[in-house]
């Protein structure tokens, strides 16, 4: 029997945000991040875009109780694409791996209406760390676009739902990176 995975490249590779079983980490080729607002949520999230020439790092996860249609529900601002030929990973099993990504057609650039938090930025970074060291920090913030879009400094109340303490060094990670693409903070009113 093939096993039903998915692929995570944002919050789902800080393991402290979810419980999902057999976390592991993957390669996904022919796809990048890109921070992206859609009209299903009130900020930019990050979604996977085609790209032949890329490739992320991320986690794959086994679906819950085998239920496609479950996550699906979870997931419910996302289209799920087969990606299980594009997925590099150290499973001694066979899986059906997807990907969820914000239909074009929904998305649109970040704007200070719909900005990033810098809450979910830092659970993601923070997740990227822990499981790809300095090198995969720089890898993601090489392998998403859309870094000319407004952050949201939320991190003395943070908004996103599934927020994490960060270290102070883990805190100065994101700043630095942040710093050295200029990013755009916006203070919350």
């Amino acid at each position: 029997m093939t096993a039903p995975y998915f692929f995570g490249y944002g919050s789902l590779v800080n393991r402290a945000t979810h419980d999902y079983l057999d976390p592991q980490p993957a390669r996904l080729r022919g796809w990048r991040r890109a921070w992206r607002h859609t009209d299903l949520r009130p900020v930019a999230f990050l979604t996977a875009v085609p790209c032949e020439a890329s490739e992320i790092d991320g986690l794959i996860a086994h679906v819950p109780g085998n239920d496609w249609a479950a996550l699906d529900e979870r997931e419910w601002a996302y289209d799920r694409h087969s990606a299980t030929q594009s997925i590099s990973h150290d499973l001694a099993h066979p899986a059906d791996i997807a990907v969820y990504a914000v239909p074009v057609e929904r998305q649109s650039a970040p704007d200070t209406r719909h900005p990033i938090l810098l809450s979910y930025l830092d659970v993601v970074v923070q997740g990227y760390h822990q499981m790809f060291g300095l090198e995969g920090v720089t890898a993601f913030f090489e392998t998403t676009d859309g870094w000319d879009a407004p952050i949201l400094d939320d991190r003395a109340a943070p908004r996103y739902p599934r927020h994490q303490r960060l270290a102070s060094d883990e805190t100065a990670l994101v700043d630095q990176h942040l710093s050295r693409l200029n990013a755009n903070l916006i203070q919350p009113t």
